[in-house]
């Protein structure tokens, strides 16, 4: 058998992707009134994640316990390796150290210090190694390379949601009264910090690509570009990564999903670009 990954619905892999490397994925939820939804399971659109009511919740800890059960069971022996979002953002990593108490020495609980399609690379670069073969400390420090050495990028179109979702650490008082400034946000040990401000979104959208391809440093690195209900602007961040940019290995667009657009509101864009990924099949630039 092989070592299992588990993630988390945050990392936005696409399905074709999960099922390729067997990645089992449990859902964050969307909580509005007397409703719980669970993401990537239940339908939630843009009227309850953009609703200033709505808030969110980690994965609960019945569905970890399930995932890490079944993924225990059909390790053979090998064991599991939960790649998930950052521990500062979520309660999602603690509720799975406890989960996974239930299975002393099978399930190692990798905190990503990311969230998003971040969180994703983490997830795969997991999945890679244990295609290989290799055991769950391995498979464990694969996870952990990709989590150091990917960069992880956003801008939001607008800042209630992000004002209201106290997910920005003490870089918060610099938005100030400016309602106008558009932020180019980076994480940095697990939170969401403000990098630099812009008048316009299409400054800040410049900026973020611009510290992307400087992150890269001209390596080959695997891309993720996320949106939050701006297709044709994830598709113009595309465009220009693939002009700049010397050799993407993969490349996977995905939306953001109702949780994360919860914090972070309708036109909100994100890049993540990461070394330690190896090809992923389907997802070549050309294919992308």
């Amino acid at each position: 058998m092989a070592v299992v990954v588990v993630t988390d619905s945050s990392a936005r892999l696409p399905a074709s992707i999960r099922d390729m490397y067997d990645i089992r994925q449990v859902p964050l939820h969307v909580l509005n009134g007397e409703q719980d939804l669970a993401e990537d399971v239940d339908e939630i659109g843009p009227e309850l994640f953009d609703d200033p009511a709505t808030t969110t919740s980690g994965a609960v800890p019945a569905d970890l316990e399930a995932a890490f059960g079944r993924a225990v069971a059909d390790s053979g022996g090998d064991g599991v390796v939960a790649v998930l979002m950052s521990r500062r953002l979520s309660s999602t990593w603690s509720s799975a150290r406890l989960a996974a108490d239930r299975h002393p020495g099978q399930i190692r609980v990798v905190d990503s210090r990311s969230v998003g399609i971040a969180v994703g690379f983490g997830a795969i670069a997991a999945a890679q190694a244990a295609r290989t073969g290799a055991d769950r400390d391995r498979v464990y420090e694969a996870a952990i390379r990709a989590g150091s050495t990917t960069e992880s990028l956003l801008c939001v179109a607008q800042l209630d949601n992000l004002r209201n979702s106290g997910r920005i650490g003490a870089a918060t008082r610099l938005f100030g009264s400016a309602l106008s400034i558009k932020p180019v946000l980076r994480m940095v040990d697990g939170m969401l910090v403000l990098t630099e401000k812009q008048r316009t979104f299409s400054k800040a959208v410049g900026k973020m690509v611009d510290a992307a391809v400087e992150a890269t440093e001209g390596r080959p690195v695997t891309v993720g570009v996320l949106h939050c209900e701006a297709p044709e602007a994830a598709a113009d961040i595309t465009t220009r990564l693939r002009g700049r940019l010397r050799s993407i290995t993969s490349l996977i667009t995905s939306d953001m999903g109702p949780v994360l657009s919860c914090h972070v509101g309708s036109g909100a864009v994100g890049i993540a670009v990461c070394s330690e990924v190896g090809p992923i099949e389907g997802f070549e630039p050309d294919a992308a």
